[in-house]
C-alpha cells in the first residue's frame, strides 16, 4: 500500500508549470532544478509520513528561495531540517524567519513528531516564484503579486490542491498562513470548487516575524488554539 510519503514524493517529482508567466516572472521548481533537493525532502517525508494515517492541511503562499526552495520542505529551512528535523543536508545554510516560528509553533503543540503526525504543510502554489530587482537580484515573488500571474496559475493551483487533497488529508477544516491575499484567493477558489468545509486564516509566520516580533507568544499560543480544536 502507497504510504501518504510515498504519494508527497511522487506529487513534488511530478510538479511541472507549463503555463506562460508574466515577462520577467521565473518560476521556482526546485524538484527539478537539483536532484539533491528531491532527494532530502523524500528523506523527509520517509521520515515523518510513512504511513497511511490522515491529516489536516495547512497551506502557506508559495515557496520561498530560503526555505522550500533549497529543501523542498515547507516552511524548513537548512538549519531546521538538520538540527530539528534530523535529515542530512549538504550545501549553503540558509536561515528562513518563517521557519524559525513554524518550529516554535510545532515545540509547542508536542513536538515534531505528533505535529507531522496530525498535519501536512504545503503552500497554496506549490511551486515558487522569483523576479529581479533595479540591481539584477532575485527576490521571492507572491502568487498573487500581479493579477496576471494569478490568472496564469490558479488552474495549476486548482489541479494541485485535488491532487493533495488524495493523499488522504481531512477536508472538514484548512488552514490558512496569510490573513490578506492568500486568505481571499484561498477562499475564492473554495467557494467554487467546494475543497474544505471550513478555512481558518492564521497570520502568516513571516508577518509576525517581521511585524509582531514583540508579540510572538501571542502568536503561537493562536496558532495551537485553532490546531487542538479539533484534535
Amino acid at each position: 500500500m502507497r504510504t501518504f510519503a510515498d504519494k508527497v514524493i511522487e506529487f513534488n517529482q511530478a510538479l511541472d508549470f507549463r503555463g506562460k508567466l508574466p515577462e520577467g516572472i521565473r518560476i521556482m521548481n526546485p524538484f527539478q532544478e537539483d536532484a539533491k533537493i528531491t532527494s532530502i525532502a523524500a528523506s523527509f517525508y520517509k521520515k515523518y509520513y510513512n504511513d497511511c494515517n490522515t491529516r489536516r492541511l495547512i497551506l502557506g503562499i508559495n515557496p520561498g528561495r530560503f526555505g522550500a526552495g533549497v529543501t523542498g520542505v515547507p516552511f524548513t529551512d537548512t538549519k531546521r531540517l538538520t538540527d530539528q528535523c534530523g535529515i542530512k543536508y549538504f550545501g549553503k545554510e540558509t536561515h528562513e524567519p518563517s521557519s524559525v516560528f513554524v518550529y516554535e509553533v510545532i515545540e509547542a503543540y508536542g513536538g515534531i513528531n505528533k505535529f507531522y503526525n496530525d498535519f501536512y504543510i504545503n503552500s497554496v502554489c506549490p511551486l515558487g516564484f522569483t523576479i529581479g530587482d533595479e540591481k539584477g537580484k532575485e527576490k521571492n515573488y507572491n502568487y498573487y503579486d500581479s493579477k496576471e500571474l494569478t490568472n496564469a496559475v490558479a488552474a495549476f493551483i486548482v489541479d494541485s490542491i485535488k491532487k493533495q487533497i488524495e493523499f488522504g488529508l481531512q477536508t472538514d477544516i484548512c488552514y490558512c498562513f496569510g490573513t490578506g491575499e492568500n486568505e481571499k484567493f484561498l477562499r475564492l477558489i473554495n467557494n467554487e470548487n467546494g475543497f474544505f468545509k471550513e478555512i481558518i486564516g492564521l497570520e502568516h509566520p513571516r508577518y509576525v516575524m517581521q511585524y509582531k516580533l514583540k508579540s510572538k507568544q501571542q502568536y503561537i499560543d493562536k496558532y495551537i488554539t485553532e490546531f487542538r480544536k479539533v484534535i
